[in-house]
């Protein structure tokens, strides 16, 4: 179970531009501010598992930093590869050493996987499969981090949506950056 005895909840934790963009028009997240100040390092110690769509792991499932990164993206990375791996996908099956693929009956899938012991889990994405899990009421928290950038074109958040969300704000936090997190859960 998460660290508070209760069932380990599914954190969507993600950076989005002013106009509810995941990534700009030919895929870049150039424009994500990644700083010390807003804690990434603390969230990642909070999770021991991370779910990404296939696309999104073949991308950054086994990303290494360039000689160029800071030490802090370097330990990032670190504790990233470190997290147990799932894998959503309709076309890579089975496990290897670093993801085990989640192929079918995901509901099941990822209940067993909150009801087993363990920190949360972050959905990392990507879009497509952050809407499979809207739509099947996995998501336990939304930690959107407002990034202060309008790009005009790319990548929407939220696409085919099947139902209204009510949620409710738990907390909001602000950086010298401009960046401004709001984390909000499912109102019961």
């Amino acid at each position: 179970m998460s660290d508070n005895g209760n069932q380990r909840r599914v954190i969507l934790d993600l950076a989005i531009t002013l106009d509810g963009f995941i990534e700009g028009e030919n895929g870049e997240v150039d424009w994500c501010i990644m700083d010390d100040e807003m804690g990434f390092i603390h969230f990642l110690n909070q999770i021991d598992t991370i779910l990404y769509g296939r696309k999104s792991y073949d991308l950054w499932g086994q990303y290494t930093p360039g000689i160029e990164a800071t030490a802090a993206e370097k330990e990032m990375w670190e504790i990233v590869h470190r997290k147990q791996k799932y894998v959503f996908s309709r076309t890579q099956k089975g496990t290897d050493n670093k993801a085990i693929f989640v192929n079918d009956h995901i509901l099941e899938a990822v209940t067993k996987l909150k009801n087993s012991p363990g920190k949360d889990i972050w959905l990392y994405g990507g879009s497509s499969l952050i809407t499979t899990f809207i739509n099947l009421g996995l998501v336990d928290e939304f930690r959107l981090s407002v990034h202060p950038v309008v790009l005009g074109k790319g990548k929407p958040l939220f696409v085919d949506v099947k139902q209204k969300l009510d949620l409710h704000l738990v907390k909001t936090r602000t950086f010298s950056s401009g960046v401004v997190q709001l984390i909000y859960h499912l109102n019961d």
